[in-house]
């Protein structure tokens, strides 16, 4: 600020000298200026030095006549940066409305994700009810911050929980055969207990077998009212007409969303897991006899996390005897066993 000053004062000699010296001395500035130049291209300019052009800039139409060091419009950059400064000092908040904090911020995300028809009005009476002081409009003004509301898996697990005792599922999963032919084992689940209501094979699988199945596997009107299953061509019209006429409302998955038949996909890995990945299947028959034998110990034997560690068919709670030994039986050819108390000789 100094030098500008000095810088100034000096100038001031220019109206009390003769234009013969103030023209002298200004080539000999200039002349020296342009050797700083070549030696220096890009010269270091600090705060006051963009103040000052900046300032004469206002002033002086014809500044960009005796500008040397810097380009005029790196001069006009210097003033629209100082153009927004400003404004931006003048728009400075001045007070008005506390900000939300962060605890009801996460609180607000957190009631919009968990309901997602939810709006502003209900989140807001449940914050009053939680002892919190904000306002509807800044609850409001908050969710239309959030790009999306809810999970859409929420509200099929939702359904899934409220209905599982009315709900089945159907799908196929393959087996290979000594002979490298693919057999396709069909199965019915239940929800509720995770029973397995049907379960066939076949090596051509089509959709009026499909329905011979689901004849077999509701023979008659029963508690289920849902039947899940995926967009195989298998599954075709024929399939559909026979659940509606049996009173059960059919629900496709989405395409590739296996999950949305969580049910019948995790049978299908328990059934590969423990049984069908651990032999070499001979033919149909073979297949259906394993089939069978892993039913039995599925229903009967085999606990499930998913039922607190009970099997579909309520496995009772064994109390030891006095002197009872364990006794260890073979289930599906010896790969699982089913452990009790027998008493002793």
């Amino acid at each position: 600020m100094l030098q500008i000053i000095l810088s100034f004062l000096v100038a001031m000699r220019v109206f009390w000298r003769s234009r013969s010296d103030t023209a002298l001395e200004v080539l000999a500035l200039r002349q020296q200026v342009a050797v700083l130049k070549r030696k220096r291209p890009r010269p270091k300019l600090n705060s006051w030095d963009r103040l000052f052009w900046t300032a004469l800039r206002q002033c002086w139409s014809r500044w960009t006549d005796v500008l040397v060091l810097v380009k005029p419009d790196t001069v006009i950059g210097w003033h629209r940066a100082g153009f927004r400064l400003y404004w931006r000092w003048r728009s400075r908040p001045l007070g008005g409305r506390p900000k939300i904090t962060e605890e009801i911020r996460v609180l607000i995300r957190q009631l919009a994700q968990e309901n997602q028809d939810w709006g502003a009005p209900k989140i807001h009476g449940e914050l009053q009810k939680l002892g919190f002081a904000v306002s509807e409009r800044s609850v409001a003004r908050y969710l239309r911050r959030m790009w999306r509301r809810g999970d859409p898996a929420r509200n099929w697990l939702t359904f899934l929980q409220n209905h599982r005792e009315v709900i089945t599922a159907f799908d196929f999963f393959t087996v290979p055969t000594v002979t490298f032919q693919l057999l396709y084992c069909f199965f019915v689940i239940e929800h509720g207990r995770r029973r397995i209501l049907h379960f066939n094979v076949t090596d051509h699988p089509t959709a009026e077998w499909v329905v011979q199945q689901l004849r077999a596997a509701f023979p008659e009107a029963g508690p289920y009212r849902y039947a899940i299953f995926n967009r195989d061509s298998t599954f075709g019209e024929e399939v559909v007409t026979f659940l509606e006429a049996t009173g059960l409302k059919p629900k496709r998955t989405s395409v590739q969303a296996a999950w949305q038949n969580g049910i019948a996909e995790r049978w299908i890995g328990s059934a590969r897991r423990d049984c069908f990945d651990h032999v070499i299947a001979l033919n149909e028959a073979h297949v259906r006899r394993l089939g069978r034998e892993f039913l039995a110990y599925y229903h009967e034997d085999r606990t499930h996390l998913g039922l607190d560690k009970d099997t579909p068919s309520e496995r009772p709670i064994e109390g030891k005897p006095e002197g009872a030994e364990l006794e260890s039986l073979a289930r599906v050819g010896g790969l699982h066993h089913r452990y009790g108390w027998k008493a002793a000789a």
